[in-house]
């Protein structure tokens, strides 16, 4: 399934209008699909980097963690926002060709903003 930039800006601007309503224990329920490969409690990297303080962080920059070139390209002078984290979530591989990232994406914009409203502050194990 491709994705237009249309459709992603359309995601994005769902996403942001259910930012008010987003919920964060919510999204610690969904961000349970990500554990295999992610914490966010945790300044330690798995199978991807951690995603301790992802909101506001500069994209591709967690020590000791290897990107793929295509997310360092992507994420030259960019940070993880809000809205890169949506667009991201909806379609790692079509926001960022070449990722490592297998997961295929979040389909339900509600699940993307209570992910992010978890993402901004997730509460230690």
């Amino acid at each position: 399934m491709k994705f237009s930039p249309i459709v992603i800006a359309a995601i994005i601007c769902s996403t942001a209008g259910l930012a008010q309503a987003a919920d964060p224990a919510k999204g610690a329920v969904v961000f349970k699909k990500c554990l295999a490969c992610h914490t966010a409690t945790e300044a330690t990297n798995k199978v991807g980097p951690t995603l301790q303080g992802v909101v506001g962080r500069p994209i591709a920059t967690i020590e000791g963690y290897k990107y793929s070139g295509a997310m360092k390209d992507y994420g030259a002078g960019k940070v993880w926002d809000e809205a890169a984290l949506a667009a991201y979530l909806a379609a790692p591989k079509k926001v960022v060709k070449g990722t490592y990232m297998a997961f295929a994406g979040l389909k339900k914009p509600e699940d993307i903003a209570d992910v992010i409203a978890y993402l901004k502050n997730p509460p230690a194990d």
